[in-house]
């Protein structure tokens, strides 16, 4: 039976549309939609490129399909014919891209086409059934074969995937530490420069100072010396008017 379908885009792993009802008689039902967001993830960094592939996980497996961009995905028992499971999908990509064609590559929030549910329902209750005239119609139809899709293990799809996020989380720790490594070899340059020319900044300052203070000292002894002199004019030449007051005759 099906168990589960989601619809993605390859570009980013943006979902698109789920069945809403789907899961519920599926013990760990969100374990499994985790595993296809993961997978999703892969596909959206180029991984997993086959356009028709079948991952086999617990009792269950998915089947994808890739057209336009577009991941079309569904979890059904093991048991579940293969041949009728791709064929649900292609029914719902040709259903999709029908209405949602132009609208795929724009879309910028999660499940933009979440009213696509009612189309899965239906569909889904089609498929349900393996021994109904239409799907036993389906499974003997010759043109439509899936001999050839391959079938992998999820362990090993998402180990590829896991494998990357340990490479990019890597590449992060390798990159924040030269950055700590630039910057303490900043920082050890600017201590070099400061121990270098310290020294001589000191030696300049002490100078300065010194010329400051014997210039201040040279210009303050200038002024007294000019305050005395002027003094000893000022007392000289009172004392001349004196004298020649004295001899002047009555």
């Amino acid at each position: 039976m099906v168990k589960l379908t989601l619809i993605a885009r390859v570009t980013d792993g943006l979902p698109l549309a789920e069945g809403l009802d789907d899961g519920r008689d599926v013990p760990d039902s969100d374990y499994y939609k985790q595993q296809v967001k993961a997978l999703f993830k892969n596909l959206s960094r180029g991984q997993n490129e086959a356009s028709r592939m079948s991952i086999e996980t617990g009792p269950y497996i998915f089947h994808y399909i890739i057209e336009g961009r577009v991941c079309y995905l569904t979890m059904c028992d093991r048991a579940y014919p293969k041949k009728l499971a791709f064929q649900y999908l292609e029914d719902l990509k040709n259903e999709f891209e029908r209405v949602y064609l132009n609208q795929i590559e724009t879309a910028a929030r999660p499940y933009a086409f979440i009213k696509f549910d009612t189309f899965i329902q239906k569909t889904k209750k089609l498929y349900q059934d393996t021994r109904t005239q239409r799907n036993i119609a389906k499974l003997n139809d010759e043109l439509y074969e899936v001999h050839q899709i391959m079938t992998r293990n999820v362990q090993e799809v998402l180990g590829v995937g896991e494998k990357l996020d340990q490479v990019s989380q890597m590449s992060s720790r390798l990159t924040s530490e030269s950055r700590i490594y630039a910057d303490k070899a900043k920082d050890l340059n600017r201590q070099a420069l400061i121990r270098k020319w310290a020294p001589v900044a000191v030696v300049l300052g002490v100078v300065f100072l010194l010329f400051w203070v014997r210039n201040n000292y040279l210009v303050h002894h200038s002024r007294i010396s000019s305050f005395k002199v002027t003094g000893k004019n000022f007392y000289m030449e009172n004392l001349f008017l004196r004298i020649n007051s004295a001899n002047r005759p009555c």
